[in-house]
C-alpha cells in the first residue's frame, strides 16, 4: 500500500500544481487565515470517475446528437456565473480558457464546419482569437479639441459574453448492463456575433474541445450548488448527472443537416423535442410489463 501511495504521490502533486496556476488569487493582501472548503473539495477528487467498460459488441443501438446549452436559462446559470473569477468559483468558460492557456488542454479550430477535432490550435492562436484590437477606433484628441486620432481599442472575449455552448454527444444502449447512457464527446463555446453597427446578428462558435480531455480540469473546478452550499459539485458532475437544460439542434442523418435547415419556427421546436422523445422511447419499448 505504501509503495502504491509513493507512486501516485508525484502525479497528485503535479496535477494540483498544474491547476493552481489557473486558480484566481484573493484580492486581499497576505494568505487567508480561514481556508475555504471549496479548496478541499477540489483536491479530494483529483481525477474524474472512469466510464463503465464498454465493448463495441454490446452497443446494440446508438444515436449521435448535437445540443445547444443556453446559459441564460435558469437551470444553467451556475455555469455562467461568476462572470469574474473568484477564489472558490469560476465560470465554465474561465475554467476551459484557463486550462487551454495555462495547461495542456487542446482547442480545435474550424468550429462551424469541423467538429471532428482535426485541427488543433496553439495557445497563441487561442489568445489572438480571444483578444483582438480595433485599429479603426477614433477618439477626440485632448490636446486638440475637434480633432480625432486613432487609438487601438482592445476587444476581449470574456465569460460574460459567452452565452451558449454546443455539445456533441452519443446516446447508446448497452445490452450487457441493460442501460441507456449518454457520453459527451465535445463542447464548443459560442459568443455573440455583431454587425458593424453593433447589432447582434447571431452566435459565433469559438473552438471545439474534446470533452474527455477536459474532464480532469472540470472535476477539480467547483460549481455553485443552489440547494446546498455544503455539497459543492464539480463541473464534471454537472455534465455526468445531466444537471443542465438544452435542446437538440441536430441529429445524425444522411444529409448531415441541422434542424434549422429543414424546419423553422414552432416546427423546429417540435422536431427537437421529437428527437429527444424518440431516444427515451427506444429504451422504454425494450421492456415488457
Amino acid at each position: 500500500m505504501k509503495l502504491v501511495f509513493k507512486m501516485l504521490l508525484p502525479l497528485l502533486i503535479a496535477s494540483a500544481g498544474m491547476f493552481a496556476q489557473c486558480t484566481p488569487q484573493p484580492s486581499v493582501a497576505g494568505p487567508s487565515t480561514t481556508p475555504d472548503p471549496c479548496h478541499m473539495d477540489r483536491t479530494a477528487r483529483p481525477f474524474p470517475m472512469s466510464y463503465a467498460s464498454l465493448r463495441e459488441a454490446d452497443v446494440m443501438w446508438s444515436k449521435r446528437t448535437w445540443r445547444v446549452l443556453d446559459l441564460r436559462e435558469k437551470l444553467n446559470l451556475p455555469l455562467y456565473y461568476p462572470t469574474e473569477p473568484k477564489v472558490c468559483l469560476m465560470s465554465l468558460f474561465d475554467v476551459l480558457k484557463c486550462a487551454i492557456l495555462e495547461s495542456n488542454l487542446t482547442a480545435y479550430a474550424n468550429p462551424a464546419f469541423d467538429d471532428e477535432f482535426t485541427t488543433p490550435m496553439t495557445r497563441e492562436e487561442v489568445r489572438n482569437l480571444l483578444v483582438q484590437w480595433d485599429s479603426t477606433n477614433q477618439v477626440e484628441d485632448a490636446n486638440n479639441p475637434g480633432n480625432y486620432i486613432t487609438v487601438p481599442l482592445k476587444k476581449e472575449i470574456t465569460s460574460e459574453s459567452v452565452y451558449q455552448y454546443w455539445i456533441k454527444e452519443d446516446w447508446f444502449f448497452d445490452k450487457q448492463r441493460s442501460v441507456m447512457e449518454a457520453r459527451i464527446i465535445g463542447i464548443c463555446p459560442l459568443t455573440e456575433k455583431k454587425s458593424e453597427d453593433g447589432e447582434v446578428v447571431g452566435m459565433k462558435p469559438l473552438f471545439w474541445i474534446y470533452f474527455p480531455d477536459a474532464r480532469p480540469y472540470l472535476v477539480r473546478s467547483a460549481v455553485f450548488n443552489r440547494w446546498n452550499d455544503a455539497a459543492r459539485m464539480s463541473y464534471d458532475e454537472v455534465f455526468e448527472k445531466r444537471m443542465f437544460s438544452s435542446y437538440v439542434y441536430k441529429e445524425s442523418n444522411v444529409y448531415d443537416r441541422t434542424i434549422a435547415q429543414y424546419k423553422t419556427g414552432t416546427e423546429a421546436v417540435l422536431e427537437s423535442e421529437s428527437i429527444k422523445e424518440n431516444i427515451f422511447k427506444y429504451e422504454s419499448d425494450l421492456w415488457h410489463y
